[in-house]
């Protein structure tokens, strides 16, 4: 699904489609990994997030949307890079459970309501603005559910990408999806197995050529 500021929702869940706002490995305690590509810079990018999760309905209000938002789903957001990583290779961290479920019960998410429109369809709508620790709840608890479904863990992959590190659901027929988004990573595994391919014909036909270049002169030497 495209979106505005290169954010992506194809992972197939909110928690994780929040994970994959920044492209790096999970907040590393001993290396102190740098992110390489932050996409919520800023409170603009937060509430265009925010919406094309579906975690508010377009035209909430969202004036109350600051830097301290910004800096409390980036939180969020590290917590659940390091667990869903963590489970995925083992288990995670006590603490970081702790942490998890307090992020989930520190807020109440929005109730929504069904509205009549103009042209009488219904729609989603909150009753007022929404505010952040209850945002952050909702985010929390869908990680919650994802980790405690036998089912949806099974479906639980990292992208095969060289350098890609997100992580996402896999409902593709027979589990066969490799990467996080074939126009994307998928791509990108293409033209490097095109690269490489074409690097073994030119050796090969390097090799090749020196061979006859070397029974010529062989050749002559003898008459």
């Amino acid at each position: 699904m495209a979106a505005p500021c290169d954010l992506r929702f194809d992972c197939g869940r909110i928690c994780l489609d929040l994970a994959a706002t920044a492209d790096r490995a999970p907040a590393g305690r001993l290396t102190g990994e740098r992110p390489t590509a932050e996409r919520l810079t800023g409170p603009d990018q937060l509430r265009a997030w925010l919406v094309g999760a579906g975690l508010v309905p377009r035209g909430t209000p969202l004036d109350g949307v600051d830097g301290s938002w910004v800096g409390r789903f980036r939180v969020l957001r590290e917590l659940l890079r390091r667990v869903v990583h963590d489970e995925l290779r083992g288990r995670a961290t006590e603490a970081d459970l702790a942490l998890l479920n307090c992020a989930a019960a520190s807020g109440q998410p929005p109730a929504a309501s069904a509205v009549r429109t103009v042209d009488g369809a219904l729609a989603r709508a909150l009753a007022g603005p929404p505010d952040c620790a209850g945002l952050l709840a909702a985010v929390a608890r869908d990680a919650i559910g994802l980790l405690t479904d036998a089912v949806a863990r099974q479906q639980l992959r990292q992208c095969e990408g060289e350098s890609c590190t997100l992580v996402y659901l896999d409902t593709s027929r027979g589990r066969r999806r490799r990467w996080c988004s074939s126009e994307v990573c998928g791509n990108r595994e293409r033209v490097a197995r095109h690269r490489r391919r074409t690097t073994v014909r030119r050796e090969q036909a390097g090799s090749a050529g020196q061979s006859v270049v070397t029974g010529a002169e062989k050749f002559s030497a003898e008459l």
